[in-house]
């Protein structure tokens, strides 16, 4: 221990007994992997779900080492495709360790997955004898095999689940993560809960905050004044990782007693945001009662102030009580609106600034009625397919191209040829049909593209004079379409594929 220079890692809790705050979670993981000791139970899979540094897999490793258990982990910083979830998960969950003692019987090994909700991709499957080569690293006549990113990774979770014959958890930060933000993510949610039982962690308590505080400086033979840790605990959210990392942090320019004036310093010189994913941040932006825990809670939520203004506009309607509320965040909401709009103006870093402030405002004081029971904010419906002119046709054939996922090329790609495309005096022009002959798009496709009404008169005009160049490009030069490097399996869940569920990345696209 005393060899490892990252305090995170030397003082991680070796035992349950080291463990501060969740104690409600702990007694439920330990009773579940109880139960592994006498049988298999009925949801073989747990998910921990809490904001970063709370502890997920220290509990989860100090508990399995308490009771003489291996543990197996993969986290994001591992290849988390299919061919690598078997290898490393999926096999060690399905057979015994190579240091398992015959002698204990009630011995298992806990495999632990961190961070899935950044395990990208849909549950489209990847061909099992492309998951076998993968693994082997090469095919038959010698030539590699490898798959990239993630891809078939949530499938192999999924195969992983129902297999398994070892415990297995899974830690997250944000559970839509896992879901996915597609249209389909109710159905990925049901299929998952079948094999797993969620746990919510909450943030250390101050309290906790101070007993760890107090252990690493005293294991550290560092002398501190009681005012230094409440000082700590003052400018920390309940993140227990990073109270460690800023007691190692101090503790470099301590001259032999930790104060009070040296952690405020610190605390000036590196201020810390926090952020949160929009759910939890938009249930406690709802409860604000003031204008500034509003315009605090607004700005750790990860959405821009343009993604703030609808959030907030969609859910006003449906959480307000009474609808002068409404009136009012609606009066509030067209302000940011009109303030974020300055962005193209000489005002763009104020309108940055203040279109995010009203926004949640309009979330908060607008409401005189406080919020007591349980907050439900939704998806905003209109920015699940970004543009009811996206036409399933374009973004099948830009797939076919690119081997990009759905999501990427909705949120990355789309915008960017619409830009192209639609009339503008400085960039688009609709008549500019280059781009969409290089696709082989039809006319109606790059209309849709350019943003143009299909039943008007000059659309289809303009469809009928695509179309001439269309077929002038066939005569002249046969179309060629871009030549990509397509999957090699032909297989498919023919059920995953009705599914809005990003397909699985297999390379870059080039647009010139």
């Amino acid at each position: 221990m005393a060899g490892i220079t990252d305090w995170t890692e030397r003082h991680r809790p070796s035992s349950e007994r080291h463990l501060e705050g969740n104690e409600v979670q702990r007694r439920k993981i330990r009773a579940w992997l109880d139960e592994w000791k006498n049988g298999t139970p009925r949801k073989k899979a747990l998910l921990l779900v809490g904001p970063p540094g709370v502890g997920k897999t220290s509990v989860a490793r100090a508990i399995a080492q308490d009771m003489g258990w291996n543990v197996i982990e993969l986290n994001a910083s591992d290849a988390r495709n299919a061919a690598a979830i078997r290898k490393v998960a999926t096999h060690g969950s399905t057979h015994r360790s190579l240091f398992h003692n015959p002698n204990e019987k009630k011995q298992r090994t806990l495999v632990l997955l961190d961070e899935v909700d950044h395990l990208s991709g849909g549950l489209r499957a990847v061909s099992q004898d492309r998951i076998e080569k993968a693994i082997q690293g090469s095919d038959d006549p010698g030539k590699d095999v490898s798959l990239k990113g993630d891809s078939g990774g949530k499938a192999e979770l999924l195969n992983l689940l129902s297999e398994t014959r070892q415990p297995v958890i899974l830690a997250c930060n944000e559970i839509m993560g896992l879901w996915g933000r597609g249209s389909s993510w109710s159905s990925t949610r049901d299929r998952f809960t079948k094999h797993l039982q969620t746990i919510t962690f909450d943030r250390a308590s101050d309290e906790a905050l101070r007993r760890i505080a107090r252990r690493v400086l005293r294991e550290e033979k560092l002398e501190f004044e009681d005012a230094a840790i409440e000082a700590l605990v003052e400018n920390n959210p309940g993140d227990l990782r990073a109270l460690v990392r800023d007691l190692q942090v101090l503790s470099t320019t301590s001259s032999g007693i930790l104060t009070k004036a040296m952690v405020a310093s610190q605390a000036l010189a590196g201020h810390r945001d926090t952020s949160e994913g929009v759910f939890p941040g938009l249930d406690k932006l709802y409860r604000s009662t003031n204008a500034e825990d509003a315009v605090r809670i607004g700005r750790s939520i990860e959405k821009s102030p343009p993604d703030m203004i609808n959030w907030v506009h969609w859910n006003n309607a449906g959480l307000f009580p009474q609808s002068n509320s409404i009136k009012r965040g609606s009066q509030s909401l067209s302000q940011a609106s009109k303030m974020y709009m300055g962005q193209f103006r000489s005002t763009a870093h104020r309108s940055w600034y203040w279109s995010g402030q009203l926004a949640s405002l309009s979330a908060s004081v607008t409401n005189p009625n406080p919020f007591t029971g349980r907050i439900y904010p939704s998806y905003p419906h209109f920015l699940r397919r970004h543009s009811s002119r996206t036409r399933p046709s374009i973004i099948k054939r830009m797939v076919s191209f690119s081997g990009m996922s759905q999501a990427a090329l909705r949120e990355e790609i789309l915008p960017l040829l619409s830009a192209m495309l639609k009339d503008s005096p400085q960039l688009g022009d609709s008549e500019n049909f280059d781009i969409s002959l290089k696709f082989g798009f039809s006319g109606e496709e790059h209309a849709s593209l350019a943003g143009l009404p299909l039943t008007r008169k000059a659309t289809k005009a303009l469809i009928a004079k695509y179309d001439e160049h269309y077929e002038r490009n066939l005569i002249e030069k046969p179309f060629e379409p871009i030549p990509v490097e397509m999957p090699e399996e032909k297989t498919e869940n023919v059920e995953e594929k009705k599914n809005d569920e990003p397909s699985e990345s297999s390379g870059q696209m080039k647009l010139f």
